[in-house]
């Protein structure tokens, strides 16, 4: 699944291959994001709503 990232490095929205899911934090201020990388390798981050989370199948 591809997902919408913002990429720093280019200052700008850029599409990507979804290649994980992430939770971050302690129980009950859990933080959803997804991961993935760009073509030349370096990685993406997106923090996303728990409902998105549980949407995305990878």
């Amino acid at each position: 699944m591809k997902a919408t990232f913002y990429d720093v490095k280019m200052r700008q929205k850029v599409e990507a291959e979804v290649t994980e899911k992430v939770v971050y934090g302690e129980p009950g201020k859990e933080r959803y994001a997804l991961k993935g990388k760009t073509p030349d390798g370096r990685n993406l981050t997106k923090f996303v709503s728990k409902a998105d989370y549980d949407r995305v199948n990878v």
